[in-house]
């Protein structure tokens, strides 16, 4: 094998270790064993298994980013949630062990390396396209930060979820995810107040 190749066999298996069991529960050893190599082997490649999850980690960021920053291809905003929801639906389908290992916590996951910075991303993506919308509609700009956190959250929480149950279907998953999104984006007050406060 190559050297080239050595570093992907070893990252295929660290994913799956790491998406099976989690960082702390995968060793160097157990790495190394699946690999049919030695230990030594897998530190030379990456300094150890922090280094290894930290690639691991980089590369799923990337992959789920670019599907979801790709799928906002439509031009209204309701084509623009079905695909950012749908897209993020797929990568939990078609990346299964990826989503796993993003949404555990680890406590070699730098600020810019973790799940939270990841949605902090897509959700800067949104928010500029809400602020667009906001603006044309008469809404305060300045609101899209807040608006498109809380869009974000909720598709991702329900992407975890969903993870776990796979009921029903992903598209009435995202269909479901749309609705509440939308008809709530649809029907936003200018100055909502709360009702319960005196």
């Amino acid at each position: 094998m190559t050297g080239k190749e050595r570093r992907e066999q070893l990252l295929d298996i660290g994913r799956a270790l790491f998406a099976e069991k989690g960082f702390e529960a995968t060793s160097i050893e157990e790495i190394a064993h699946r690999a049919g190599v030695s230990k030594p082997v897998v530190y030379e490649h990456f300094g150890g298994k922090e280094g290894l999850y930290a690639v691991v980690v980089d590369r799923e960021m990337r992959n789920l980013l670019d599907r979801i920053v790709s799928a906002l291809t439509g031009g209204h905003p309701r084509q623009l949630l079905e695909q950012a929801a749908t897209a993020l639906l797929d990568y939990i389908e078609d990346c299964t062990d990826g989503f796993r290992i993003l949404v555990r916590d680890s406590p070699v996951a730098s600020a810019s390396g973790t799940f939270s910075s990841l949605l902090n991303d897509i959700a800067s993506q949104v928010e500029h396209i809400l602020g667009v919308q906001f603006d044309a509609r008469g809404y305060e700009p300045k609101l899209a930060a807040l608006y498109s956190q809380a869009l974000v959250g909720m598709v991702a929480l329900t992407g975890q979820w969903w993870l776990e149950v796979r009921k029903p279907k992903k598209d009435e998953v995202a269909a479901h995810l749309v609705n509440l999104a939308w008809k709530g984006l649809s029907h936003l007050e200018h100055k909502p107040q709360l009702r319960t406060r005196r």
